[in-house]
């Protein structure tokens, strides 16, 4: 056997090894712990904590005093679906003034679960079968000339 055959199957043995392994992904912006410990509740402000951890991910819908920073990472294993490793939201509360009232973490363990509801909205009018449907305009109209 030549040599270039003998490399070739090596290459492909290294591909299909290597084609298996998990792929890590990171999304979103986790703050540093460290820095994350510099925000102090009643003594940062707004600016300072824009200057120290960034624009925030969103802002609160219902309390727009509230930033969020959000970040998760994924590992995916060659066509499966990922698997969540780990999802952080930091938010940070503003008092009126814009001074920081409070630092929450929250992670995968602190989620609800919210259940959806499916309902279907009655409209008005008659509930026609499919041959009233495809019949009901029949004779209807008088011939424009």
């Amino acid at each position: 056997m030549n040599s270039f055959v003998r490399h070739g199957r090596i290459l492909v043995l290294l591909s299909a090894l290597t084609a298996c392994a998990p792929v890590i992904t990171a999304h979103g912006q986790q703050p540093d712990p460290e820095v994350l410990a510099e925000i102090e509740p009643g003594k940062s402000s707004r600016r300072e904590v824009g200057r120290v951890l960034g624009t925030p991910s969103t802002q609160g819908v219902f309390r727009e005093n509230v930033w969020y920073y959000m970040s998760e990472r994924t590992e995916r294993t060659a066509f499966f679906e990922p698997k969540l490793i780990e999802r952080k939201i930091v938010a940070i509360v503003f008092d009126g003034e814009g001074v920081v009232e409070d630092v929450v973490t929250y992670t995968e363990n602190d989620k609800k679960d919210v259940e959806l509801v499916s309902r279907i909205t009655p409209t008005a009018g008659n509930e026609l079968s499919l041959l009233q449907q495809l019949f009901g305009n029949v004779g209807r109209f008088a011939g424009s000339q």
